[in-house]
């Protein structure tokens, strides 16, 4: 992999990161104000699909599924899902550089 491919996968990261904190951030004010809600199904495929940093972020920023044991454990857990993810990415891509 280019260096270039790495620096659009960042972008791609930083960009759905942001989106999933975003929509932490929407079910935040829609549950204030009484509307329907994004389903917790969703929040959590967020985390899951990349988005488990913006996930975090989301919970403790807006104060919100804190108390659900299910995201408590879930979006710790997609992190690290994340974070072995990007780690096979990259080593893929320095094995696939050398031979």
């Amino acid at each position: 992999m280019t260096t270039t491919t790495y620096l659009i996968l960042a972008a791609v990261f930083v960009l759905w990161n942001l989106i999933t904190f975003a929509l932490y951030g929407r079910d935040k004010r829609k549950a204030e104000k009484d509307k329907r809600r994004i389903s917790e199904a969703t929040l959590l495929t967020c985390a899951f699909l990349m988005g488990a940093l913006g996930a975090l972020f989301g919970m403790r920023v807006f104060r919100h599924k804190t108390k659900h044991l299910s995201f408590k454990i879930l979006v710790p857990l997609a992190l690290v899902v994340n974070v072995a993810a990007v780690f096979g990415v990259y080593w893929l891509g320095s094995f696939l550089l050398r031979g």
